[in-house]
């Protein structure tokens, strides 16, 4: 390279000789940065979602490519957070795409020390079958007076603060259904 071409590349060059005085565009960017794109402009889509760290519900924007993640950031349509995240939210990707992230069902038995890999379906079913045994042991038809209660005491739900009202709503009326009367959120703590 010769000096001339070095001097062009300069980034004063460009500054003191082009368009851009006050050197905060064209003249200030390297061969790389100009080829540099956000990595959200190859998304194919973008989801919307909520952070699921704490109780503040921070909207964030993902972005999708091939089905998989690529980015995580704010969305500044949010009235909560307007489009900023804490460290921790900021670093959701990483929950997501981490190669620490168990992707399989794992269970172990009781008193067993090993974990063993289950198929999803058959893991639900285990889960179901648990729910309502829970039910059919806790549940009270009436009381001492003879009262009719019909509810169990064998079931409660805790929901988390980072539930939309959606969400909450339908666990409130699956486990209104199941006879459950200890229903709770978080968010209200």
């Amino acid at each position: 390279m010769g000096v001339g071409d070095w001097l062009r590349r300069w980034p004063v060059y460009r500054q003191l000789t082009g368009d851009d005085r006050l050197g905060r565009g064209a003249a200030a960017q390297s061969a790389r940065s100009h080829s540099l794109m956000p990595r959200t402009a190859s998304a194919d889509r973008v989801v919307h979602s909520v952070c699921p760290y704490c109780a503040v519900g921070c909207a964030q924007n993902v972005y999708v490519k091939d089905e998989r993640v690529v980015q995580i950031e704010g969305n500044p349509d949010s009235p909560i957070s307007r489009g900023r995240l804490c460290p921790k939210g900021s670093a959701s990707k990483q929950l997501v795409t981490g190669p620490q992230r168990v992707e399989k069902v794992l269970y172990r038995a009781p008193y067993g020390t090993q974990w063993q890999e289950l198929d999803l379906s058959t893991a639900m079913d285990m889960v179901a079958d648990r729910v309502l045994d829970a039910r059919r042991k806790g549940w009270q038809e009436t009381d001492e007076r003879g009262n009719r209660l019909r509810r169990t005491m064998g079931l409660a739900s805790l929901g988390g603060a980072t539930l939309d009202n959606e969400e909450n709503f339908l666990i409130k009326k699956l486990f209104t259904a199941l006879g459950a009367i200890q229903i709770e959120n978080q968010a209200r703590i």
